[in-house]
């Protein structure tokens, strides 16, 4: 089959190739993906001069022949899940013509000296190769690699000839425990538009981090040793989104709000681990409000408890906030300049004693838990108002314009002895076709709910009901921890 150009014998039984393969010169692609028997290659493997991938992805490879490297035109070259390759041979520098090498999942244990020969090389991907300790200093050379990806590998460190790597865009190192720290040299890679840290145990930032002015996005979620940023952090001017969840960092640079273009903060803390002790609280820095392409803004539990900046509506462009597990007790009425604001989420902020009006755009309104929470302004004017949820909030005595919320589809009002009543009496029937999910302190149905059958079950073709979920009762103790609490209990009739 001389004219032949792909070879594609997935998943199959195939234990070995004919001898003869050598003789398809025109071959661009040959895939054994998944071929569990198949433990060698031909060693005329280099002859196939038309080659433009190879894939053995979750093959029973042991090893690349060394005639690999004859396969002048090779672009593609796959081991991914090869749990029998340990060692790339050398002769792949002569793979000139290779963009995407890719061995995720492997037990490679070093790259070889010979991968910063690779001139056209753009994506590598490591992922999960658990043993991979190093990476050869030779990888500066890789003059046209976009993307590096070392995911949960073994790396301690980064040569500082990484920062050759002029093109390189994405620089990808999620739960590489053993990573404590990152080179001076990063800040020599200016095009890099996203670095993810996600569960590294690096202690800080290089200063030269703030060089990196096409940085767009910057995750450091679950660096939990990570107790500062740089000062430099002000400098990146393209980055729209950090995301730093539960990292040690109680601080944030003063130049902070210099990051114009800044759209997605989240920075929020486990609450189970965030101490609340009063000699460890912090405030909410008025560098903020110049943040004013921010869209969502995560603090939950930064124990905020000092004041909140009164001019918050600068933060024009802001839809999402969330405050949750903070001390404050009280928040600016500017709040309602936020045009754009749909979710404000305050849950377990439990010296809060009032909400301020709220902006008519609000959408979702969680303060449950806030246990101090005394009054609620009029919420007529939040038209759009789908979920609202002050559960546990026992001092709350009335909820002022309820009965105009026509979109209310979630009303969480568990606890809430002291307001119940009038709700229940502001409360219309027309209000209560729209809500799917409701509770509220009791232990009948009231009288207000409506005496007609609350739903029509009608079986389908075929279909059988064998069970209708008529209620769910569940008691709970606010002193016991937010982990524990759902085990909810159901009774079926």
């Amino acid at each position: 089959m001389d004219s032949l150009k792909e070879l594609v014998i997935d998943k199959t039984a195939i234990y070995m190739l004919p001898q003869s393969l050598y003789r398809l010169t025109k071959l661009e692609k040959l895939s054994l993906n998944g071929c569990k028997f198949i433990k060698r290659l031909p060693e005329r493997l280099g002859n196939l001069i038309s080659l433009k991938v190879l894939s053995l992805n979750h093959s029973a490879v042991e090893e690349l022949p060394g005639s690999v490297g004859s396969l002048s035109n090779l672009e593609e070259l796959s081991l991914m899940g090869c749990r029998s390759v340990t060692t790339i041979p050398e002769s792949i520098r002569n793979l000139q013509s290779l963009m995407k090498f890719s061995i995720n999942g492997s037990p490679i244990k070093e790259l070889p000296t010979a991968i910063g020969s690779l001139p056209y090389l753009k994506t590598l991907f490591a992922g999960g190769c658990h043993v991979l300790s190093k990476l050869p200093d030779s990888i500066g050379g890789l003059a046209s690699i976009s993307e590096l990806q070392l995911d949960g590998t073994s790396i301690s460190d980064l040569p500082e000839q990484i920062g050759g790597l002029k093109m390189i865009q994405k620089l990808l190192l999620r739960n590489c425990t053993s990573l404590r720290a990152l080179p001076e040299a990063i800040g020599m890679i200016l095009n890099l538009t996203t670095i993810d840290l996600f569960g590294c145990n690096i202690t800080e930032l290089p200063e030269s981090f703030g060089k990196l002015e096409n940085l767009e996005m910057l995750i450091l979620n679950e660096c939990k040793k990570l107790h500062k940023l740089p000062d430099s952090t002000g400098e990146l001017k393209s980055l729209c989104h950090l995301l730093m969840k539960k990292t040690a960092v109680t601080v944030l640079p003063g130049n902070f709000g210099n990051l114009s273009r800044l759209m997605i903060l989240e920075m929020q803390k486990d609450p189970l681990e965030s101490p609340r002790t009063q000699d460890q609280s912090a405030v909410l820095p008025n560098f903020f409000t110049k943040l004013s392409l921010l869209e969502e803004l995560n603090a939950r539990a930064w124990r905020i408890s000092g004041k909140i900046p009164d001019d918050f509506e600068k933060l024009s462009s802001l839809k999402v906030l969330d405050l949750g597990n903070n001390n404050f007790s009280s928040l600016p009425s500017s709040l309602c300049g936020l045009s754009l604001l749909q979710k404000l989420h305050l849950p377990h902020c439990e010296e809060l004693v009032s909400l301020p009006p709220l902006p008519p755009s609000l959408e979702e309104l969680d303060a449950s838990n806030c246990f101090g929470l005394e009054t609620i302004a009029d919420v007529s004017g939040l038209e759009r108002l789908t979920l609202l949820d002050i559960t546990n909030c026992e001092k709350v005595v009335d909820i002022p314009g309820i009965e105009c919320l026509k979109f209310l589809k979630r009303l969480y009002m568990s606890c809430c002895k002291a307001c119940s009543l009038k709700v229940k009496r502001r409360l219309s029937k027309v209000c209560l076709r729209n809500i799917r999910n409701l509770s509220m302190p009791g232990s009948k149905l009231p009288d207000w709910f409506s005496q007609e059958s609350v739903v029509h079950f009608s079986e389908r073709k075929n279909r059988t009901i064998k069970a209708v979920i008529v209620c769910v009762v569940v008691s709970l103790d606010h002193e016991i921890p937010e982990d524990l609490r759902y085990s909810p209990i159901c009774t079926r009739h």
